[in-house]
C-alpha cells in the first residue's frame, strides 16, 4: 500500500470537497431528469443499464475534480481510470441505483470517495467520502478518524439486537446465475432475521446502517465505487465492513453493521453460500 501523509486539515478539506461534488452531481441529475428516461447503453445484460444522466453526472464530477485537484487520479463507474501523480484517487459512482432512476423510484445516490494508494479495496486507504440522496438532496459524509455525519448530525450504528429482530438490507447482481443463487440465500436468511429490505442503492444502504435505519447490510458483486464512500461512513459510525471470514470487503462480499451483529450474520450467510461465489 502506498503511504500518503494527509493531516487533519487536509482530511477535512477532502471531505468537504467530496460533499460538494456529491451534492452538485445529485442536483444536476435531479434538475435535468427528463419526463421519460432512456437507456444510453447496457453492461452485463439488458437489465444492467447506463443512462445519459449517468454519463453527464460523471463528466461533471471529473471536471470539478480536475479543476480543484488536477494531480489526483480518478476511478469512475462509467469512465474508468484516469492516472494521477499525488497518490490520491477519487472513486465515484455518478448514479448508484440507475434502475431506480430509470423508473422514477427513490433510493438513488451519488457516491464520492477519495482514497490513498491503489484504487483497490485490498490496497487502498479510505480517507474521505460523501453520499448524496438524489431524491432528497440529503448528504452523509465521513473522514478518517473524524466521524460520520448526516446533514451535520453525528452518526453511530445501532446497538446489536437478537438475530430474529435484525433488519437486513441487501442487493442483487445482474448476472443470471449469481442472481438466482442470491435469491436462494435470501430465502435461507429469512428464517433467521426480522426481515429483508432491497432498496436499490448500495451506497445508501451503507449509509442506512450508519443512520440506524437498518441493522446490517450485505451484498455480493459490488464494484469499488459502489461501496467506497459508504464503507468509510459505516466505519466512522462505529461499525465494521468486512468480507467473508473477516477478509477485505470487495467483489465477493460486503457485509456491514455493528461488530456483534456482523458476527451473528456471518456464519448464516456463509452456510447459505454467500461470499463463496464468483461475480464476473
Amino acid at each position: 500500500m502506498t503511504t500518503v501523509h494527509v493531516d487533519d486539515a487536509e482530511l477535512d478539506a477532502l471531505r468537504d470537497l467530496a460533499e460538494r461534488l456529491a451534492r452538485a452531481a445529485a442536483e444536476q441529475v435531479r434538475r435535468e431528469r427528463p419526463e421519460t428516461v432512456t437507456v444510453d447503453r447496457t453492461k452485463l445484460n439488458a437489465s444492467d443499464v447506463v443512462t445519459a444522466a449517468d454519463l453527464a453526472a460523471e463528466r461533471l464530477l471529473r471536471e470539478m475534480i480536475a479543476a480543484e485537484r488536477p494531480d489526483d487520479a480518478i476511478l469512475g463507474e462509467e469512465g474508468g481510470a484516469t492516472a494521477g501523480t499525488s497518490g490520491l484517487t477519487w472513486v465515484v459512482d455518478p448514479i448508484d441505483g440507475t434502475v431506480n432512476y430509470l423508473y422514477g423510484l427513490p433510493s438513488t445516490s451519488v457516491s464520492v470517495a477519495v482514497v490513498a494508494g491503489e484504487p483497490d479495496p485490498a490496497r487502498w486507504e479510505l480517507l474521505a467520502g460523501a453520499v448524496t440522496d438524489i431524491t432528497t438532496g440529503a448528504t452523509t459524509t465521513a473522514a478518517r478518524g473524524r466521524g460520520a455525519h448526516h446533514e451535520g448530525r453525528r452518526l453511530q450504528v445501532a446497538e446489536p439486537v437478537p438475530l430474529d429482530l435484525t433488519l437486513v438490507s441487501t442487493g442483487f447482481f445482474y448476472e443470471e446465475t449469481l442472481r438466482a443463487a442470491q435469491g436462494r440465500s435470501v430465502a435461507a436468511l429469512l428464517e433467521h432475521v426480522r426481515d429483508i429490505r432491497r432498496m436499490g442503492s448500495a451506497a445508501l444502504d451503507l449509509c442506512r446502517v450508519a443512520r440506524r435505519q437498518v441493522d446490517a447490510y450485505y451484498e455480493e458483486g459490488l464494484s469499488p465505487w459502489d461501496h467506497a464512500a459508504g464503507e468509510l461512513i459505516v466505519r466512522e459510525a462505529g461499525g465494521v465492513v468486512v468480507g467473508l471470514g473477516g477478509a477485505t470487503p470487495g467483489r465477493a462480499l460486503v457485509l456491514a453493521g455493528h461488530p456483534e451483529t456482523v458476527a451473528l450474520l456471518e456464519p448464516i450467510l456463509a452456510a447459505a453460500g454467500v461470499g463463496n461465489r464468483s461475480a464476473s
